[in-house]
């Protein structure tokens, strides 16, 4: 029998010397403002969770340039411990079905498993239903890849149409929505959450939410309302872990994370933990399983 493993579904890499983050110009994050790399997550990704140790990762893009895309999948073609890459392609340019087959085509491009665009930048309010986006998303379907949704509470609704009007697009929400939890004002993210959660194809990130909580006060406590109605929505096999490294570091790190984590699956069964612990991630991403040999060179069907 194989050993249970974790999967971080969620992390960032990037190499300053060779691509600049503009966004981290922002005097809020200036602590992480420094190049991070994959040997910087093993060894800050200590802490287990559940007796389970890091086993793989799925690294998603941070800026809106095919290029951080093609140094993304390079790096994952020589690093085992990265088994999936979430990328970026412009969604509205008329000629993203032939930026999509490129990326598959080039280096590491076998292990491109879906794409990401910062919804929560824009301010239309109606970005994911324009028509040159839909017709993007089409694209990304059709070539059996997934999309991560990003967008932030008041977005949701638009997270709930792309739900309505793809239901044959595997879509998982990243850092479940961003509800405000440093404010407490839950109520109409847990309805939308709700709504969204109606949808089998979506499934939800368990991540990124110490950073939206308050950075230095921040306790188990905070987080249990947002991650309860997240069981009760989305139920563990819908769930996947995620640290959101090294924005984490912002509000405590990968550890500090992981402990609560731990904490809040007291009580669960074997087979709940597994699911978000590696499981949904697993089968999101198309993920080789533990042990199982070389990993899989095509996109996820």
């Amino acid at each position: 029998m194989n050993a249970p493993v974790l999967v971080d579904a969620h992390h960032h890499l990037w190499d300053l010397s060779h691509r600049p983050q503009p966004w981290l110009d922002d005097p809020d994050v200036a602590s992480i403002r420094r190049t991070f790399a994959p040997e910087d997550l093993r060894s800050t990704a200590t802490r287990p969770i559940a007796g389970r140790r890091l086993h793989g990762t799925v690294v998603v893009q941070c800026i809106a340039e095919i290029a951080e895309t093609e140094d993304l999948l390079a790096l994952a073609e020589r690093e085992p411990l990265i088994q999936a890459v979430v990328g970026w392609a412009d969604l509205t340019s008329p000629a993203i079905g032939d930026q999509l087959d490129q990326l598959i085509a080039g280096p590491g491009g076998g292990l491109l498993r879906s794409l990401r665009h910062l919804v929560q930048s824009e301010t239309d309010p109606n970005w994911l239903q324009r028509p040159d986006v839909e017709r993007g998303l089409r694209a990304i379907r059709d070539r059996g890849l997934g999309y991560d949704v990003l967008v932030r509470d008041h977005q949701l609704d638009q997270a709930i149409r792309l739900a309505e009007r793809f239901p044959d697009l595997p879509q998982v929400l990243d850092h479940a929505g961003k509800p405000d939890i440093a404010r407490q004002d839950l109520a109409d993210w847990e309805r939308g959450m709700r709504l969204l959660a109606v949808h089998p194809h979506v499934v939800c990130k368990v991540s990124g939410l110490i950073t939206e909580a308050d950075h230095t006060h921040w306790t188990t406590a905070d987080i249990r309302p947002v991650w309860d109605v997240l069981l009760s929505a989305f139920g563990p096999d819908r769930l996947m872990f995620g640290s959101d490294w090294p924005v984490a570091n912002l509000a405590g790190g990968w550890n500090r994370w992981a402990a609560t984590v731990d904490e809040l699956l007291t009580g669960w069964s074997v087979s709940d933990v597994d699911a978000l612990l590696a499981g949904t991630a697993t089968a999101f991403y198309g993920l080789a399983p533990a042990h199982s040999g070389p990993r899989r060179r095509d996109p996820a069907p």
